[in-house]
């Protein structure tokens, strides 16, 4: 059995996955786009993987958004994303937040009919091994 351990940026929050990922999902919605700030979340799922708090989960909450299935839980010392089992018998997991390496590559890229329009030339930027000077 696989397990993957993960935390917030601050280390309050700190948990284990055992089991299996399904899918990988790098989702484009706008609804991921606020809620990253970025141009899509990188989201793991299962169905069958077991989710353990092993420090602060106290400081954990969770936002659905009113009328949609969308919902982010998050570490509300540091802000950053954890862990969600908001979604009855399915695990989400932003890939970010886990401190173990994740062999699994993205399966799909959803929702591209909300893709930033910025996203697609990405590839054209330079890219720097930190902050450039």
């Amino acid at each position: 059995m696989t397990k993957h351990v993960g935390s917030c940026l601050c280390g309050t929050v700190r948990f284990e996955v055992h089991g299996d990922f399904d899918s990988f999902y790098l989702c484009h919605c706008q609804y991921c786009q606020k809620d990253t700030g970025s141009a899509h979340a990188a989201n793991l799922f299962s169905q069958s993987a077991k989710l353990t708090w092993l420090a602060g989960v106290d400081a954990v909450t969770s936002f659905t958004l009113p009328g949609t299935r969308h919902n982010k839980s998050f570490c509300r010392s540091c802000g950053s994303a954890l862990p969600s089992t908001q979604l009855t018998n399915l695990l989400v997991v932003p890939a970010g937040c886990l401190d173990t390496k994740v062999s699994l590559l993205p399966t799909a890229h959803i929702f591209t009919s909300s893709r930033a329009v910025w996203d697609g030339a990405i590839g054209d930027v330079p890219e720097f091994e930190g902050l450039p000077e």
